[in-house]
């Protein structure tokens, strides 16, 4: 029997997306097997549109989601008396979805003036389908006494507090900033007198005397409107002088260069929109020269419609080439201040990075206890969806609490990722390099290092270990010339930081290669005992599932017993992280259709993993659509318990491996995590040099779980 959750918006600019998206995270988080539905599809304009939560849905997961009816459908019915036939329709489509999910999340209609029917509609909805109310809401200028009146009221169209399908309210928006009406703005302070509710404590207390639960209250945060510059662009039908990081430079706030150079470069920060006259050569070259000093200006907006003289463009070319995005509008200054006053903060359905921060944001502040209870007394089939298996990095390493050692701290994207891990308690990184240049590093990309991020200049402490190395390499060569020489290497001073037991894991390669991260603890950190080789996976996060590929960064050429070891390690790994290894050897031919070295070595590795792990579920050779299709398994492969449903592959050699990795990866543009190194006796993680923050946040934890699962061992 499957639950029935249905949000329902108290007035409207309650963030009723944004807080369905999170909602939809925190239960896939926990696995719960959820449907979405959004019964009348609420148009952003004159034209009926697929509302913008079922289209951001569509296009970012493989959720199934049960058909809206358009709204000038529905408006038609209702305006007719035909409210019956409306519900009825409305139930179908519902029961498109209702039978295969544990719970499904119905969105209800947002009250506006064009909609004023949508209280009536969402209360008629709740009780044809039976589903649990939850209210959405937000502050506003509202104290917490009078938010608490508000809702009450909006329970009134709903048989009022006693009734026992009102299961609670989720607040979103908590201390945003508002104008004079209570609609939340971005950082306008050029434009807007704003006035700040302070909205925290307080509402949890005013609610502990109401029948009505809190099911969540989601602190306000800018990067949630953080729009792109080419959203901005678009908004004002801006021509485009230097399009730069235009797609992904993000704009926070917004200051117009009225004033003199010195009373606005306070204002020359990462992510500020600076509104400028074309004949103001003074601020356009000095944002050039912000921007040349790694300050990431979200960009320039030029009024007026005048050009940039030849001169500044030529002085300022270096900045442009650095990715300073600008575009210029035709309007003067305040008619573009009054364009920018009506740009529309939702986000854009393929603004897949800030979608993905909501999605994560608002889940972190939904109630957890009441997530968990949406799936009791349900039956239904537990899947590792990849935000499940990101949220379960995530809470692991947070357990673990362990300290990791990064060799290049005064890298962006590094530095940004430390920040973001001490946010989140994943680990304690201790950033290797000059503090000075990191700290100025951090202030270019407006990132705080506070708590939880270490920072330790080599210079101080290299000395320390010379003779620890010249200890452990002697009967290579070592002296302590070489020691020294050695030791200016960052990763090798990280190295030995590892070997020393002051921090648990190492992560290396945003600009490193492989060769340089690896060879360091090769030397001294060394295999696992029982362990006969270091190999490595990748957890590869596809729409419905994660599965792991091995060995697609170490072993050029393995031989059967160590391809064998390769597949038990692979399989150990995925069961420490939650999937059950399901292991696939893989091969270009299935059982014994083919004969050759390369497949008889495959077929004998099976073997010797078989024999070594009988608790193991492994077979091969298996050809990779075998492996992963079901209806080619029946064919290819009808008796195998592992065709069909693999969740490890094991590829024959680190070509295959790599190639297949990089092709799944890139043609279905999936994340993927990884390489993380196995066998090693403490944990050591490389990373790509094309990294994204998030794939070393990710690499942290996983090195952070590492190191705790060898401590258990």
């Amino acid at each position: 029997m499957s639950r029935t959750i249905m949000l329902v918006p108290v007035s409207a600019g309650v963030g009723l997306t944004s807080v369905s998206l999170g909602v939809l995270r925190a239960m896939e988080r926990k696995g719960v097997n959820v449907s979405f539905f959004k019964p009348i599809a609420q148009p952003r304009g004159d034209k009926d549109v697929p509302d913008l939560t079922s289209s951001i849905i569509a296009a970012s997961s493989d959720m199934k989601i049960a058909e809206s009816t358009p709204m000038s459908e529905a408006g038609a019915l209702i305006s007719n008396e035909r409210m019956d036939e409306l519900l009825e329709q409305i139930v179908e489509r519902y029961n498109t979805v209702s039978n295969s999910s544990e719970v499904i999340l119905i969105e209800g209609l947002v009250p506006t003036r064009s909609h004023p029917f949508a209280n009536q509609v969402n209360s008629e909805i709740a009780k044809t389908l039976g589903a649990e109310i939850v209210f959405v809401a937000t502050p506003g200028n509202n104290n917490p006494a009078q938010l608490k009146e508000r809702i009450e009221v909006a329970c009134s169209n709903f048989g009022g507090t006693k009734n026992k399908n009102i299961t609670g309210v989720i607040i979103n928006k908590l201390n945003a900033p508002v104008d004079e009406a209570g609609r939340t703005r971005p950082d306008l302070s050029e434009i807007f007198d704003e006035t700040i509710t302070q909205a925290n404590i307080e509402v949890m207390q005013i609610f502990n005397s109401s029948p009505i639960r809190v099911l969540g209250c989601v602190p306000w945060n800018v990067e949630l409107i953080a729009t792109r510059a080419i959203d901005m662009a678009k908004h004002l039908n801006a021509d485009i002088v230097n399009a730069g990081e235009i797609n992904t430079r993000r704009i926070k706030s917004i200051t117009f260069c009225a004033r003199s150079l010195p009373n606005m470069i306070e204002h020359f920060k990462p992510g500020s929109l600076l509104v400028t006259s074309a004949d103001r050569p003074d601020v356009i070259v000095a944002a050039a020269l912000a921007s040349m000093n790694g300050v990431e200006i979200g960009a320039i907006l030029l009024t007026g419609g005048y050009d940039i003289p030849a001169q500044i463009v030529d002085l300022c070319k270096p900045a442009f080439e650095s990715g300073l995005p600008i575009f210029k509008a035709q309007g003067n200054t305040w008619q573009t201040s009054l364009n920018l006053q009506s740009f529309n903060l939702e986000v854009p359905q393929d603004d897949k990075e800030r979608i993905e921060f909501i999605n994560d944001h608002v889940a972190s502040h939904i109630d957890g206890p009441w997530i968990d209870s949406l799936s009791e007394g349900t039956e239904g089939i537990r899947r590792l969806s990849p935000p499940a298996f990101r949220y379960q990095l995530t809470e692991f390493a947070r357990r673990a609490g362990k300290r990791i050692v990064l060799p290049e701290g005064d890298e962006p994207r590094t530095v940004k990722a430390a920040a973001i891990c001490a946010e989140r308690g994943i680990a304690t990184c201790v950033l290797l390099g000059n503090p000075a240049e990191i700290r100025r590093v951090a202030a270019q990309q407006g990132v705080e290092l506070g708590a939880g991020v270490e920072i330790i200049d080599p210079e101080k402490v290299r000395k320390n270990y010379v003779a620890r190395l010249v200890e452990l390499r002697g009967a290579k060569g070592m002296t302590e010339v070489v020691a020294r020489e050695k030791l200016e290497d960052s990763v090798f001073l990280g190295t030995m930081m590892l070997e020393s037991g002051e921090v648990d894991g190492l992560v290396s390669g945003a600009v490193h290669t492989t060769a340089n991260t690896i060879v360091p603890p090769f030397q001294i950190i060394k295999t696992a005992p029982g362990a006969s080789i270091v190999s490595s996976v990748f957890f590869m996060l596809l729409p419905d599932q994660v599965l792991v590929y091995g060995d697609c960064a170490i072993n050029p050429d393995p031989n059967a017993e160590q391809l064998a070891e390769i597949a038990i390690q692979s399989a150990d790994s995925a069961k420490a992280f939650g999937i059950d290894p399901r292991v696939a050897m893989i091969s270009y031919s299935t059982g014994t259709s083919g004969k050759g070295a390369d497949v008889d070595k495959v077929r004998e590795a099976t073997r010797i993993a078989q024999e070594k792990r009988p608790d193991l579920v492994i077979d091969g050779p298996l050809q990779y659509d075998a492996a992963i299709m079901e209806n080619v398994a029946a064919s290819k492969a009808p008796n195998s318990p592992v065709a069909g449903k693999a969740t490890v592959f094991v590829f024959p050699d680190l070509n295959t491996g790599n190639t297949t990795y990089k092709a799944v990866q890139r043609s279905a543009e999936l994340v993927s995590i990884g390489p993380m190194l196995q066998g090693m006796r403490k944990p050591v993680n490389d990373l790509s040099r094309g990294a994204l923050v998030d794939d070393i946040v990710y690499t942290v934890a996983l090195t952070a779980i590492q190191a705790s699962q060898q401590e258990n061992q």
